[in-house]
């Protein structure tokens, strides 16, 4: 996408939405090479991505290393404040109820996300914290961006998981 910016007379260049999860799958692919549920998640802010990361749960023996909390942690340090105001975050997956309660916290402006999660999913899924009019502040949300990447992504990941067993 071009946009032709008349009072300097040049022309930007806009990344778009699958331009950006494009990124976070990459991120995604990387999880999955090292045995790590496929997730992956990237923070953009002005245009830039100040964050990605890949889901690290097993390397780090650590529970809460979810791709979503470490790429905030990355943006958090980028741009030295706790609150992520104005940033967008693409994770190829529907976030749970610790990453949406850390993005409510950090006030990310926007969540985009490739596939629902049937599981945990705290958006559409099975619990509602991004949009809940009880919390003091809420996130808008865009949902299926390359979801069928994402999805085919997961799908592998765990046919092997399961053949291995097998």
């Amino acid at each position: 996408m071009f946009i032709f910016h008349a009072a300097r007379g040049n022309i930007l260049f806009m990344k778009n939405h699958e331009y950006y999860m494009k990124e976070a799958l990459k991120e995604a692919v990387e999880a999955f090479e090292n045995d790590e549920v496929p997730v992956g998640a990237i923070i953009v802010h002005k245009g830039e991505i100040i964050g990605r990361a890949h889901n690290q749960i097993k390397t780090l023996k650590d529970p809460t290393a979810h791709a979503e909390i470490i790429a905030i942690t990355q943006a958090a340090n980028f741009l030295q404040s706790e609150r992520l105001i104005n940033c967008a975050m693409y994770s190829t997956l529907e976030p749970c109820a610790m990453c949406a309660g850390a993005m409510v916290l950090s006030r990310i402006k926007n969540l985009i996300y490739a596939a629902k999660d049937p599981k945990t999913g705290a958006h559409d899924s099975v619990f509602k914290i991004l949009n809940n009019k009880k919390l003091n502040y809420r996130i808008k949300v865009k949902k299926g961006i390359l979801e069928n990447e994402a999805s085919y992504l997961m799908k592998k990941f765990f046919y092997g998981k399961r053949k291995s067993k097998a």
